[in-house]
């Protein structure tokens, strides 16, 4: 009992460190960014700030937890179902061929999931304390319920495994997951800055701020969201749902209904009937 007391302090202290250091890189980039290229005035210290720095710490430490089984499910299931032939032969594509296969693979999964969050009324009651926001920068990425997050990773990773473009070999570790992941994540504080950038014609192709802060434009009706996808504004283009207008920017962000105040309400609220 005591060595499992210590093995869990050890692997909290290591992911507190963890999440301190990136906290810190991540602020060290963005605030800077957003002080000198913000789209509107802001304070750095905005409302909600301290809550979003809950949701990061909570993501943080239970995100893993919540994803650990489910991957080691797929990958377990999809090794014994596929030939081996086919994971030998994906085995032998060159690393960044099979990354660039799994970010297009993910992304689609992600859209799609992300896109069920809006039109599910259940799923919605996560997804929607993600949309109260009514101030966008950096840190609003974080500003997520826990199995919100968990849902649309699983619907972006588990195509990735089931095609066999992660851990094809089922025995060795495979960096592609993780170099998906951390692309998804880096990206997804770019997109949610308090910043104009805008990539001329190649916004159409890579997602900048200006394609996702209107899918956080306060709206009344859930089908008239667009832009779902997380990186590629193409996937938005293929499915319909793709806004962009050229010089436009948001006038509002957030929901119509109702967000309880504090951390701990929030993350009860989809559970409680209304």
């Amino acid at each position: 009992m005591l060595q499992w007391l210590q093995q869990l302090y050890s692997s909290a202290s290591t992911d507190a460190l963890r999440l301190g250091a990136w906290l810190v890189l991540l602020a060290a980039i963005f605030i800077p960014i957003e002080r000198y290229y913000s789209g509107r005035p802001q304070k750095i210290l905005r409302r909600n700030f301290n809550a979003d720095l809950g949701y990061y710490a909570i993501n943080g430490f239970v995100l893993s937890l919540l994803l650990a089984l489910p991957f080691s499910a797929v990958a377990w299931l999809t090794h014994r179902l596929a030939s081996s032939s086919y994971y030998s032969w994906l085995a032998e594509v060159p690393l960044y061929i099979r990354f660039v296969a799994a970010v297009i693979v993910g992304e689609l999964g992600a859209y799609w999931g992300h896109r069920l969050m809006h039109q599910v009324a259940f799923l919605w009651r996560f997804h929607s304390i993600h949309h109260s926001a009514e101030e966008m920068d950096w840190l609003v990425n974080t500003r997520a319920h826990p199995l919100d997050m968990a849902f649309t990773r699983l619907c972006g990773l588990i195509p990735v495994y089931l095609l066999g473009l992660a851990q094809p070999m089922g025995n060795r570790l495979d960096v592609v997951p993780m170099l998906y992941a951390v692309t998804g994540v880096i990206w997804s504080y770019f997109i949610h800055a308090n910043v104009r950038w805008r990539f001329g014609w190649m916004e159409w192709l890579i997602s900048t701020p200006g394609f996702h802060h209107w899918h956080h434009m306060k709206i009344g009706a859930a089908d008239t969201v667009k832009n779902y996808a997380a990186i590629f504004p193409w996937i938005d283009k293929l499915f319909g749902t793709l806004y962009l207008p050229r010089d436009a920017w948001p006038a509002r962000y957030g929901i119509d209904e109702p967000t309880p105040r504090g951390l701990a309400r929030q993350l009860l609220k989809p559970f409680c009937r209304t």
